[in-house]
């Protein structure tokens, strides 16, 4: 678990990426504008910040400056933009941020950025970060915010029995049940890891979950 700060101006994105994070786990602080952002960063160190450039008052990249100079750029930050050019972006890196997330942002590029960022706070490596950009994914769907990362499932995989006398449209369907409770149960209930094994976008997964009627009860995270 870790405590992420999320600045943007926007009110639909500050609160798609607050429950996405929080159903992965996380603590989540918003901030609406770099005077909000300042305060927070004034009362705690975030393990990560997800920073947009774009903001009324002073921008993201000036906001990023100003912890420099002041010493308080002591944790990752991930920039976020739907306008920015690649020598913003570059400048951003220079200056101190983990990456660059252009939006629109997928969910898959989300949470990977977001790992990437605590992995490399963890580790406290010496290379320097990238620039990862986005251009022509699909948005964050508006149902993804409601996904369980974690699905309730049985503790051993049961057997799976084929009837192959029925039509393959019902063969196929069972076919595909067993394979993802195969899965969910290999991989502890974790939608985002079901998704990567399988090769399927989690929208897409969560989807087919319940079209072959898995059972999608949220299970409770341990804190």
């Amino acid at each position: 678990m870790a405590n992420i700060l999320v600045v943007d101006d926007e009110l639909g994105i500050r609160d798609l990426l607050s429950e996405i994070l929080f159903d992965e786990g996380h603590q989540v602080e918003l901030a609406e504008n770099a005077a909000q952002a300042r305060e927070a960063r004034q009362r705690m160190r975030p393990d990560l910040v997800l920073l947009d450039i774009w903001m009324p008052d002073t921008d993201g990249v000036s906001l990023l400056k100003e912890w420099s100079a002041t010493g308080l750029l002591n944790m990752p930050v991930i920039m976020m933009s739907g306008h920015a050019t690649i020598d913003t972006a570059v400048d951003a890196v220079r200056i101190g941020a983990q990456a660059f997330l252009e939006k629109p942002i997928t969910l898959q590029k989300l949470l990977k950025a977001v790992e990437q960022g605590l992995s490399r706070e963890t580790a406290k490596p010496s290379t320097a970060p990238s620039v990862q950009a986005s251009p022509g994914q699909a948005l964050l769907g508006d149902v993804a915010a409601d996904f369980p990362d974690q699905i309730q499932v049985p503790s051993h995989s049961p057997e799976p029995q084929f009837d192959l006398d029925k039509p393959l449209r019902e063969a196929r369907d069972a076919f595909e049940k067993a394979y993802f409770e195969f899965h969910l149960v290999k991989e502890g209930g974790s939608m985002t890891r079901v998704a990567e094994k399988t090769g399927l976008e989690r929208t897409h997964l969560y989807r087919k979950l319940k079209q072959l009627g898995v059972d999608l009860s949220r299970s409770k995270k341990s804190a």
